[in-house]
């Protein structure tokens, strides 16, 4: 029997740094794991999911029964905006950023192959510093997920020759170096972050917004159906831990769901780069 100093990077941490049975980015899981190493996300957000999911619940049943709806999508990205800048860490703000350049990407891929002749119009979300996420907000995110699905064919298609894929609207990531630059006051990690954020985010949007937010993670299954029938993979729906569109659900869990939701984008956009290269 020994004792010893605590320490992160034990080896199951090196393990799963090293790891590349799944499809994912090294910057992204050496950002994740980097954000991980915050004494906050171990020591404080257990405490304070259970608060701020008792709050969540009450504002989300207000929402709902109240006749009269409001939002303000300003309010809610300056907010946003304001507290990734100075409190949340560059790792965290980094990871945020990616997910619309990997999200866009994956909508812009189905739209130039799944949706041909459609007229679906490619997505422009790509903020590459947070300042630039007063303009692509978070609503508007959604809100074009749900434009594709609304805009282009109810059923995959086919599998199509590797030549014939278009990467048309396809951008490379590059995000503004001012993104790593660390502030003393920048140290709340991703989950953390969210979990002081969920109420906020509920309350300035209406009823029917915040449902679809929340529900818009289960289309990630039919994403990966899409995708998979335009490549020939049908492992990609495993990727999906977001399932079943068709049943809605509550704020239950939502960080849990909001982080796999980013860890299945990651995975769509590397194994849509590793089909890209080998073509």
């Amino acid at each position: 029997m020994g004792l010893s100093f605590r320490k992160f990077d034990t080896p199951f941490m090196t393990a799963i740094r090293r790891d590349r049975s799944l499809p994912i980015a090294d910057v992204a899981v050496d950002m994740w794991i980097n954000d991980l190493k915050g004494g906050l996300r171990w020591a404080v957000m257990p405490v304070l999911r259970v608060i701020f999911a008792a709050s969540l619940y009450l504002t989300w049943f207000i929402k709902r029964a109240s006749p009269v709806q409001f939002n303000s999508h300003k309010n809610l990205q300056r907010l946003i905006c304001w507290f990734c800048t100075y409190f949340v860490t560059p790792e965290a703000n980094y990871l945020i950023l990616r997910h619309f350049w990997t999200e866009s990407n994956i909508l812009n891929f189905l739209i130039d192959n799944d949706a041909k002749g459609s007229n679906v119009k490619p997505v422009q979300l790509y903020p590459a510093k947070i300042s630039e996420m007063m303009s692509a907000t978070f609503v508007d995110h959604d809100q074009e997920l749900f434009r594709y699905f609304n805009d282009s064919s109810p059923r995959p298609q086919a599998l199509i020759n590797a030549s014939e894929i278009s990467w048309e609207n396809w951008k490379e990531i590059q995000l503004d170096g001012e993104v790593m630059k660390r502030k003393f006051t920048q140290r709340i990690d991703f989950e953390t972050a969210h979990v002081l954020f969920m109420c906020i985010f509920c309350f300035f949007l209406t009823a029917d917004e915040y449902r679809g937010a929340i529900n818009g993670f289960n289309l990630d299954q039919s994403i990966a159906i899409r995708i998979g029938a335009l490549i020939g993979d049908d492992s990609l729906v495993e990727y999906a831990y977001n399932k079943n569109p068709l049943y809605l659900v509550g704020p239950t869990d939502l960080t849990h769901r909001f982080i796999l939701h980013g860890f299945f984008t990651e995975y769509m956009h590397e194994r849509l780069l590793q089909y890209k290269n080998a073509s």
